[in-house]
């Protein structure tokens, strides 16, 4: 059975103001003052990092380099965003969708598996890793297309997954060591496709995963940061 959800498509927002927002959904939604909610973002350039990162060795950012860097809450180690990387936050009480954080995570990437699969892209995931890969194709080896970092606190969650949609995947492995992986390489969708890819182009296919992994049943209302809990077509 599905459950009312709102949709909040806040465009291009510096993360510092995305945590804020995160941050005052899960109060709403822990308190039983809002529905679940989903924020789809951009951001400007910024490297994250989690709970587990050690920064003396995961972090290699060139002096003079045009980025952020931020702290949060979230678990998981470093991670690049950008635009032209559709970052989803999902704001859900896990009473509705199973107490099971892990479980939480495995849905997070069949949501993303989806939204690939809607462009063709036959993506996968790999034991022992978390988020989604492309999988190894003639000399290639596999190549990660997707990040996922969580919180929970009160079974309320924050953060989400990143996908990498038309963006130059260099700074994951040249500025970072991006989720701790030393040897691993990065992707996304434009690359895979061979053709441009845009993330106004990716959100409906992302919504209607997320609608229908987690069965949500998403609202219409205004958009933009400023807008709050409330819900916004893609």
């Amino acid at each position: 059975m599905s459950s009312t959800a709102n949709l909040l498509d806040a465009g291009l927002v510096p993360y510092p103001e995305a945590l804020e927002l995160q941050r005052s959904l899960a109060v709403a939604v822990a308190e039983g003052e809002s529905p679940d909610t989903v924020i789809l973002v951009e951001h400007p350039p910024v490297i994250t990092t989690g709970r587990r990162t050690d920064e003396a060795t995961e972090l290699h950012i060139p002096a003079g380099a045009a980025v952020e860097l931020a702290e949060t809450d979230r678990g998981g180690k470093s991670t690049y965003h950008a635009p032209g990387q559709l970052v989803c936050y999902p704001i859900l009480d896990l009473h509705r969708h199973g107490k099971d954080v892990r479980k939480y995570v495995r849905d997070l990437e069949q949501a993303i598996l989806q939204t690939l699969g809607a462009f063709d892209l036959a993506a996968t995931t790999i034991e022992g890793l978390t988020g989604v890969w492309m999988p190894p194709a003639g000399s290639r080896g596999p190549r990660k297309i997707a990040s996922i970092g969580v919180r929970v606190s009160r079974w309320v969650t924050t953060h989400g997954f990143a996908l990498n949609v038309d963006l130059d995947p260099a700074p994951f492995t040249e500025w970072i060591t991006a989720c701790g992986l030393d040897d691993a390489e990065f992707t996304s969708m434009t690359r895979e496709l061979g053709r441009p890819v845009s993330v106004t182009e990716v959100k409906p296919a992302a919504v209607a995963a997320l609608a229908g992994v987690f069965g949500l049943e998403f609202g219409t209302a205004a958009s933009g940061p400023a807008a709050g809990p409330v819900a916004a077509t893609v």
